[in-house]
């Protein structure tokens, strides 16, 4: 197994472990975070401000390196352009939050809990992301996978 191989799936368990412990998997806890009218509770808000210390810390690391340790180069979004894809998958995303409390991430990280409502929610993901692929395809539309 390559380094970057091992080094993304440690990311991944890392990542999904922090999501299970901060009980962002909790699909309550998320939607009363959204409620800012009612019983909100302001514990995703912390989250989110912890996981700007290790970001911003990996930015600066990058900048001072010409590559990654075990990658060619470094997989950073550069492009600033406000289009309607990149609204209309804001807004699908929203949405999809909105109602249910879940995101990818801890979608999949979920579903260790078994739980049916994970399961359906990751299916419901992976037949989204085919339908994309399958029109975007037909439509000789590129894929944006990074």
């Amino acid at each position: 197994m390559s380094g970057r191989i091992l080094v993304s799936i440690v990311c991944g368990i890392l990542f999904g472990v922090g999501l299970v412990v901060s009980d962002m998997v909790n699909p309550a806890r998320v939607l009363a975070f959204l409620d800012v009218a009612g019983a909100w509770d302001p514990s995703l808000a912390f989250v989110m401000g912890g996981a700007l210390i290790p970001s911003s810390i990996a930015y600066a690391i990058k900048r001072h390196r010409a590559r990654p340790t075990f990658d060619t180069q470094f997989h950073v979004p550069t492009s600033r352009r406000i289009d309607r894809s990149l609204v209309s998958g804001a807004v699908l995303f929203g949405l999809g939050w909105g109602l249910v409390g879940l995101c990818p991430g801890p979608a999949i990280a979920s579903l260790v809990t078994g739980r049916w409502e994970a399961v359906l929610f990751a299916a419901a993901m992976l037949v989204g992301m085919f339908a994309y692929r399958t029109v975007s395809s037909r439509q000789n539309v590129p894929l944006r996978v990074r």
